[in-house]
């Protein structure tokens, strides 16, 4: 890592170097990297510990010495260490203090993906579009928090030209850490929706938390917006310059939007003057739209429309985000990482393009404030609006789900539980051959057991 050396890290940690017999020569060393789980430790780097609810890192400083770590970081004084250390006062601290002076040295172009839904898939989408003409280091998975981001930031090394990074927040003040962490050149927003109401109680006040960014970016920096979305429309950039992405006639666009059920997505892609057939291999509008967000970042940075198309060609999910696993003939849509209402109306979108028989496994979405039953009970009518076959709830806000449907008189067969063992036992036995299970709900709900339990059963 560029003149992060230990005399440096001390420097911008305020902490205490201390060196061991044989080691002075270590201060002037530069890190090879900064992690803080002793199973990524390699050669020369910094490992960091920190305390958690059930295990503390100081535990492992030997470990990470043995695996060959140039240093550690420590919140307390240690007794015959195997290498020098730096002595904090609060090593999550320190990690985004290193992080901060690290990117200060970097010359490559960040760009930030933001926004209440699609920033993982977004973020992928992004990158699949870059590596056509640049080596891109991307968040792994949804790093996107004040711990995640730095430990992004360190991974960024001399052959990388490019770094996607997601920025995800929760409360006001939130982002505001994260940009002058990441001091992003180019910002995508997604959208604003409904996530997190439980803290910034409106969309207004998601818009507000979000764009806390704007701030931290250089002043030639580049904000592109989802054109579609009624708050970032007319969303204040603070003079930076914008541009808008969507389906209905944006600098970027898409047109002849034609679903292919699961294998994709055929569109005309419009940038600017040019345009483009293109094939997305994700199903769904909405990954039209982060396509065409991937588009605006390429363009920004010199592709061409072949080469965007190319990159869009190759676009892949993860898991739990809308990933699709087919098994002989049945598909299980696994995307039970995370869950809000626009998410999981679109992830029911898809499931309502399936063939044959349709299967909705559904549970509680979180953090979202007062109105959190009223807002699961309109899932219903995406549901009936998708003319879903089944539908398996588990939770209790889940029950307004079932609730709404057993309302409206629904064809849906709608089954809910407050145990997800006890639903597993009722849905397993009825899969059939053609069917397909969309599996989703917020993160803390652990529904990969409900992926893991389906893919058991038809393995």
């Amino acid at each position: 890592m560029k003149n992060m050396t230990l005399a440096r890290i001390a420097e911008v940690t305020n902490g205490k170097l201390v060196l061991v017999p044989g080691c002075e020569a270590a201060k002037n060393q530069e890190i090879a990297g900064a992690v803080n789980d002793n199973r990524k430790v390699e050669k020369d780097f910094l490992f960091i510990p920190m305390v958690g609810a059930r295990v503390d890192g100081h535990d492992f400083i030997e470990d990470a010495f043995s695996k060959g770590a140039l240093a550690s970081l420590s919140e307390k004084e240690l007794d015959n260490p195997s290498g020098p250390y730096i002595q904090v006062q609060d090593t999550k601290l320190a990690l985004k203090q290193i992080a901060t002076a690290y990117r200060m040295e970097l010359s490559i172009p960040v760009v930030g993906v933001i926004g209440s839904v699609g920033k993982t898939s977004t973020k992928e989408m992004i990158t699949s579009v870059l590596e056509t003409k640049f080596s891109v280091l991307k968040t792994e998975g949804n790093f996107n928090n004040e711990i995640g981001l730095p430990l992004t930031i360190c991974r960024i090394r001399d052959n990388h030209q490019v770094a996607v990074v997601e920025m995800g927040i929760s409360d006001f003040g939130e982002m505001h850490r994260l940009g002058d962490i990441a001091k992003p050149d180019i910002v995508v927003m997604t959208n604003i929706g409904q996530c997190h109401l439980e803290f910034l109680k409106s969309r207004d006040g998601i818009l507000q938390a979000k764009t806390e960014v704007f701030e931290h970016m250089p002043k030639n920096g580049l904000v592109i917006l989802n054109g579609d979305d009624d708050k970032l429309i007319n969303a204040d950039t603070l003079g930076l310059r914008k541009i808008f992405y969507g389906l209905n006639g944006q600098q970027i666009n898409a047109t002849d939007v034609k679903p292919n059920g699961f294998t994709g997505t055929d569109a005309t892609l419009n940038v600017d003057d040019e345009h483009i057939d293109v094939t997305i291999p994700l199903p769904g509008s909405h990954n039209v739209m982060n396509g065409l967000a991937a588009a605006a970042v390429g363009k920004e940075l010199g592709l061409t429309i072949q080469e965007i198309a190319k990159g869009l060609s190759k676009a892949e999910t993860i898991a739990g985000r809308n990933n699709i696993i087919t098994i002989r003939d049945i598909n299980i849509i696994d995307d039970c990482y995370n869950a809000n209402p626009v998410s999981m109306k679109a992830s029911i979108e898809v499931l309502g393009k399936a063939t044959g028989r349709t299967i909705a496994v559904l549970g509680d979405m979180g953090e979202l404030g007062q109105d959190e039953r009223e807002l699961h009970y309109e899932i219903g009518q995406a549901l009936e609006d998708n003319h879903i076959g089944y539908v398996f709830t588990v939770g209790d806000l889940s029950e307004e789900i079932n609730k709404s449907l057993s309302q409206k008189n629904s064809s849906c067969m709608a089954h809910h539980y407050t145990d997800v063992d006890v639903m597993l036992e009722d849905l397993l036995p009825i899969i059939r051959g053609g069917d397909t299970i969309l599996v989703k709900a917020s993160h803390f709900m652990n529904f990969t057991k409900v992926v893991e339990a389906l893919k058991e059963r038809l393995a």
